[in-house]
């Protein structure tokens, strides 16, 4: 993983955490969302915000890695991973989907183990016999109407990350096509933004993913290339001047395939993409998360 200072650049959005932060550390938030609009990549930034590779310790851990099948094992990892966090502060702790382990307290199919671990993480958030002032809990959920209430209130701060805007989406695609040679223009950019209203970061990524490949298809179904200034081939239409009625295959049974050059990406690979692709997010739960946020939270 790199270093977290350079993710800022991907999401303009999460600039604007720049000002909870300040508060952050003697704080405890939860980041709420849905599912990959950018939680961790929130962390993250808050990791580099601080520049925490250089002085701070930072610990960043999933139920599995808390959860085991011998008794008063798990509390005891949780315990020992918030004993290191004070021996080593400042700290930072990180618990990624953390309803998997803190779901409602009583219901029905919860284990003895699950309640065990619960009280634990509960009773250590809780700091009682020691001094954490200088260690930071964050943890991001997709579903933050399934967590335990006590759980919920350990957690100074609830911020619901949301959908990015149309500046972050625009930003997004540049981003994901990076040096890969395109004609776009800035205006294509924001036409792309405005099409993709309702698109998480991670429908933005799987459009470009899929987006990159269509230079390929092209070359591969051509019927036509023509040579480049540079001595290279690239497929074209029949009305292309210099254009040669030539495929793929025979390009390179000529032993010419190390000059065969895709063409550039264009708006209407973009188009042609983004006429099947759907958003992966519904409206439902949008105002699930928004009413939470109404409720308990706050925007991040």
């Amino acid at each position: 993983m790199g270093h977290p200072g350079l993710v800022s650049h991907t999401w303009p959005r999460l600039l604007q955490l720049k000002q909870t932060l300040h508060f952050l550390v003697v704080k405890t938030p939860i980041y709420a969302s849905l599912d990959c609009i950018g939680k961790v990549l929130a962390v993250l930034r808050i990791c580099g915000y601080f520049n925490l590779f250089s002085f701070f310790f930072s610990a960043s851990v999933s139920s599995s890695d808390l959860v085991s099948k011998w008794m008063g094992e798990s509390e005891k990892l949780v315990s020992n991973l918030f004993q290191m966090a004070r021996d080593s502060a400042p700290s930072i702790i990180f618990i990624d989907e953390i309803d998997s382990l803190c779901g409602q307290r009583g219901e029905g199919n919860e284990s003895e183990a699950s309640r065990r671990i619960k009280t634990e993480l509960l009773v250590q958030m809780q700091g009682v016999g020691n001094n954490d002032q200088k260690v930071l809990v964050l943890a991001a959920t997709n579903t933050p109407y399934a967590l335990d209430q006590a759980i919920r209130r350990r957690f100074d701060k609830r911020i619901y990350i949301p959908l990015p805007d149309l500046k972050a989406r625009q930003h997004m695609f540049k981003v994901h096509l990076g040096d890969t040679p395109h004609n776009l223009t800035e205006n294509d950019f924001e036409s792309l933004a405005h099409r993709t209203d309702g698109f998480s970061g991670s429908d933005i990524s799987v459009c470009v993913k899929d987006v990159l490949f269509e230079p390929v298809r092209k070359t591969q179904d051509a019927m036509f290339f023509f040579k480049t200034p540079d001595d290279m081939w690239m497929p074209c239409g029949p009305k292309q001047p210099g254009a040669v009625q030539i495929t793929m295959q025979e390009l390179a049974a000529k032993g010419l395939a190390a000059q065969i050059l895709p063409p550039p990406i264009s708006r209407s690979d973009f188009d042609k993409v983004l006429a099947r692709q759907r958003p992966t997010v519904s409206k439902a739960d949008l105002e699930v998360h928004e009413r939470f946020t109404n409720e308990f939270g706050e925007e991040g």
